[in-house]
């Protein structure tokens, strides 16, 4: 709750000063974001990749794409784990403080949609805290919630799967966080217009 006093008199990274200028304006643009994870306590568990594509004017934006595994080599060997993952990932590789800052300039102040987003922007809040940075300050849509929403269901939980299967979308052979933020741009796109929001 009282955050903010954490961060004052605290000198930030140039790339979170660039981010924070980013919100003296409103953006039009949506970066659907997908993570993979190590599991889903965000006080223990990390960040493996990140999958994002853009969203502008009602439409999935494919060259305007980000994505990136994470070398958690230290977290793995700790925890008994295989480094298979990132050793097999022909996606670019980078450490975690420049995953997330390549994160961050990619995102700006852009509106964050996911899947359980507050889950995928508290992992982030986690590394941007070891980073000296604050939280992020985008707004975030949940397709879930949008799902929820519409169904008028408040105690059922849908998986992607489950939503790709309701909205008879094509099922994909995801093999990544960025099939992932695919499937979530096309789902958002059928639930904006359905719910009827701009």
């Amino acid at each position: 709750m009282l955050d903010w006093i954490k961060n004052i008199n605290k000198e930030h990274p140039e790339f979170w000063k660039a981010y924070l200028s980013k919100f003296e304006s409103k953006s039009n643009r949506y970066v659907i974001l997908s993570t993979e994870t190590t599991g889903l306590n965000p006080k223990k568990d990390v960040i493996l990749s990140f999958g994002a594509i853009a969203v502008v004017n009602d439409v999935i934006i494919v060259g305007d794409h980000f994505e990136v595994v994470i070398l958690q080599y230290k977290y793995l060997h700790d925890n008994g784990l295989s480094n298979e993952f990132l050793i097999e990932s022909k996606l670019p590789k980078l450490a975690e403080y420049n995953a997330i800052q390549s994160l961050i300039e990619y995102i700006g102040n852009s509106v964050l949609v996911g899947h359980r987003i507050h889950f995928d922007i508290e992992l982030i809040n986690e590394a941007l805290e070891k980073m000296d940075c604050g939280k992020l300050k985008n707004e975030a849509l949940d397709i879930e919630i949008m799902h929820q929403k519409l169904m008028d269901i408040t105690n059922k939980s849908f998986s992607i799967d489950d939503l790709v299967k309701h909205y008879k979308l094509p099922l994909s052979e995801k093999t990544s966080a960025s099939d992932d933020a695919y499937a979530i741009a096309l789902l958002f796109l059928k639930l904006k217009n359905r719910l009827g929001f701009k």
